[in-house]
């Protein structure tokens, strides 16, 4: 199996990183910073530096992986942005670095991998049920929200896109243990990346399109 991970520097994407090397698959990934991909490359993995709050940055991706065909792509990178509590208007900073980084970091990926995925590929953007608009029941961090919410329509337009080359899907991770989840959270990383490998192995192309928890059930949005 060969796989990408964007965004594998430390949490989530790390994990991803080390269950895939686990089963045995080639890995290549992408992370900002030296220590990172140092770290990635101890690992076993291809380490490749990527921003992708930089239009510069992943403009050369296509090129970094061509020749390649990938049967998972799993789009991870993502920042949380201010903690706020009701309607507290961010700053133009804060609302830059968290859509650049969550909805057109995803926006600017998709097309460079898109002639790098195998026949039947499976594509992850991990979202959050914070984005979710049904169900919803608080206005916390409502700029991340939001930005998962728009990540959910990109992940839509991607499936119809990619439709009978990929399954094109996007994730609730659960609330995970890391650095933005908290120590308090409900489940380790572990447990959430083996779900959501679970998912991504069974997936069908009727499945594209959805939005999943990490255990697999199907999530309103």
């Amino acid at each position: 199996m060969n796989v990408l991970i964007i965004g594998a520097s430390r949490g989530l994407g790390f994990e991803f990183v080390r269950q895939y090397r686990a089963a045995g698959a080639r890995i290549t990934a992408t992370a900002r910073d030296d220590d990172a991909l140092e770290r990635l490359h101890a690992h076993g993995a291809r380490a490749l530096k990527l921003d992708v709050a930089d239009a510069a940055s992943v403009s050369g991706l296509a090129w970094l992986i061509d020749g390649e065909r990938f049967d998972v792509v799993v789009i991870n990178a993502g920042v949380y942005g201010p903690r706020t509590q009701g309607l507290e208007t961010p700053t133009l900073a804060d609302f830059d670095a968290v859509m650049h980084t969550n909805v057109l970091g995803p926006m600017r990926v998709l097309p460079q991998v898109a002639e790098a995925l195998a026949p039947d590929a499976r594509v992850a953007i991990l979202s959050s049920q914070m984005g979710a608009i049904a169900g919803r029941g608080s206005s916390t961090g409502w700029l991340y929200r939001a930005s998962k919410a728009a990540v959910n329509s990109v992940m839509k337009d991607a499936s119809l896109a990619l439709a009978g080359r990929a399954i094109v899907v996007s994730f609730h991770p659960g609330w995970v243990r890391t650095d933005m989840g908290g120590a308090g959270a409900d489940i380790d990383a572990a447990t959430s990346i083996a779900g959501m490998r679970t998912v991504l192995a069974s997936v069908k192309p009727a499945d594209s399109g959805g939005f999943f928890n990490y255990d697999g059930m199907r999530l309103a949005w």
